[in-house]
């Protein structure tokens, strides 16, 4: 482990694969694990404000290195009090590194061994961003967690391009650890390696031998089927054995995958799906997928689901729902988002107390068929 304690975890197994409950202590604040992080971008999740992710349940939020730095910047940030109190959340914030955008921004940018240059989508000035200025700029930002950065790519692409930028990772795990600027901010390594096996064993075994205070795993969600991606959690899992630190696994937000992941490990998620779906209708409920776009739910009087407490859910109808969308009205946006936030974070509570009750499996089983029958029916 570390030289530095930024973060605690502490955590007891469960009768469940290699599952495990958990609770990470940081500066701001405890969480409770497994645990789901909405996405903050831009110091805010879309549509929501501070208070409403507090009512939603939310322990964590993530914000972005690379779209930060862009605008306000970074040092604005700094000289405005930090991250936490610039976007008035007082609980923990982990930031990513820019590694994701080094992936979805590849026509903007170049790679070399050194770091990476963007062209910024917002005025077309030039940036680099290499390990060092990625942590220089989530210290100045001052999340709780700071994420080393990575190169991730199509896991589809040729072997030898998902070993070069694995081992690129690896370099650069080096580089950011050198550079951590700040001992009450914790640093995750991210492994990498694509769908393969032995690259990714590989890369379990080298990222987990340096000291960082956490584990991320890297490059899923992005196209590989579930079965490919339970198959890389399977290896993952495996390598790090009984490694005890937290084990964060990047960009997973669907409800479905969740269970998945949880038997093999893992404690943190983060994902834009909650609130990405919600601006087009999508609605997440315990009876599956809903979309209130659907001319079916605009004389419908009932909640969008009976058995949420969110705002949207005690005091609107789905049939006022359905009619903000269709009138594209804006509340719309902010009371789907706020149900998938708090539809998603009830799921995870749900996850955990199924974890210590011996009832996972039947809760996995009654979310799988919700969503595959709601899936079907569309």
């Amino acid at each position: 482990m570390s030289l530095h304690a930024p973060i605690t975890f502490s955590f007891a197994s469960t009768d469940v694969g290699r599952a495990r409950l958990g609770r990470i202590l940081t500066p701001h604040g405890g969480i409770d694990t497994p645990q789901f992080m909405p996405v903050g971008t831009q110091a805010t999740v879309k549509a929501l404000t501070p208070g409403d992710l507090r009512s939603a349940g939310a322990q964590m939020i993530l914000g972005n290195t690379y779209h930060l730095n862009l605008r306000p910047t970074a040092e604005r940030i700094d000289r405005l009090g930090g991250l936490h109190r610039f976007m008035s959340w007082d609980g923990p914030i982990l930031t990513d590194s820019g590694g994701f955008q080094v992936f979805s921004l590849a026509h903007l940018r170049r790679v070399d061994n050194d770091g990476a240059t963007f062209t910024s989508h917002l005025d077309g000035s030039t940036h680099r961003l290499t390990p060092e200025r990625a942590m220089e700029i989530q210290a100045l930002l001052g999340s709780d967690i700071a994420m080393a950065l990575d190169q991730l790519v199509d896991p589809g692409l040729p072997r030898e391009q998902i070993v070069e930028a694995m081992e690129r990772t690896h370099r650069w795990a080096e580089r950011s650890l050198e550079a951590r600027g700040r001992p009450d901010q914790a640093v995750f390594g991210i492994i990498q390696g694509g769908v393969n096996p032995s690259l990714r064993r590989a890369s379990a075994t080298t990222i987990s031998a340096l000291p960082f205070d956490g584990i991320a795993i890297g490059g899923l969600s992005v196209g590989e089927s579930k079965a490919e991606m339970a198959a890389t959690l399977d290896v993952v899992s495996e390598a790090l054995g009984s490694d005890a630190r937290p084990r964060y696994l990047m960009g997973v937000g669907s409800p479905v995958d969740f269970f998945a992941a949880v038997e093999r490990g893992i404690d943190l998620f983060d994902c834009v799906l909650p609130t990405r779906v919600a601006r087009t209708g999508q609605v997440w409920t315990d009876a599956g997928r809903l979309n209130l776009r659907n001319s079916a739910v605009q004389d419908d009087p009932g909640p969008i689901d009976p058995a949420c407490a969110c705002e949207a859910c005690t005091n609107h109808s789905r049939a006022y729902l359905a009619h903000l969308f269709r009138a594209q009205e804006l509340l719309a946006y902010r009371l789907a988002s706020v149900h998938n936030v708090t539809w998603t974070l009830e799921l995870m509570r749900r996850v955990r107390a199924a974890l210590a009750d011996g009832s996972f499996s039947d809760l996995h089983q009654r979310v799988l068929t919700a969503f595959v029958r709601s899936s079907t029916s569309d």
